[in-house]
């Protein structure tokens, strides 16, 4: 079970940043060996997450139109998995935002002034290692 502190969320209490539901759902489907009903994934999630069938089958919805999960129809519904964990989710939101803006050079500038310096450091073994294979 996954609980929910969400005090510090935009709006006050009881409110989620944004994208943290999407994160908590591709943590759980990545977590799972198999796949998971809209059910299995709210119970996952827990009672204080106090969320509906419909949100967590909104949610679901939205992640496999991003494709960012995969949807198999079981019956009359569907059964859900994760082709990745939330790092890739994280790393899909980043990229889609990149793409669209069009001076991406000023934008990846302005995004390496802003890391704090192990994270700088991190990235640019990320970009050697890269460039080394």
């Amino acid at each position: 079970m996954i609980r929910t502190d969400s005090a510090t969320g935009p709006g006050g209490p009881g409110r989620r940043r944004p994208g943290e539901l999407e994160a908590q759902v591709i943590n759980i489907l990545s977590a799972s060996s198999d796949l998971m009903s809209p059910n299995e994934v709210r119970d996952a999630l827990g009672p204080a997450a106090g969320l509906s069938y419909s949100t967590v089958v909104t949610v679901l919805t939205r992640l496999f139109e991003k494709n960012l999960v995969a949807r198999y129809r079981q019956g009359r519904s569907f059964r859900y998995g994760a082709f990745s964990d939330s790092a890739g989710l994280v790393a899909d939101r980043m990229n889609r935002m990149l793409t669209s803006q069009p001076d991406r050079a000023s934008v990846l500038r302005r995004f390496i002034s802003t890391l704090a310096p192990d994270d700088e450091r991190i990235l640019r073994g990320l970009l050697n290692e890269e460039s080394a294979d």
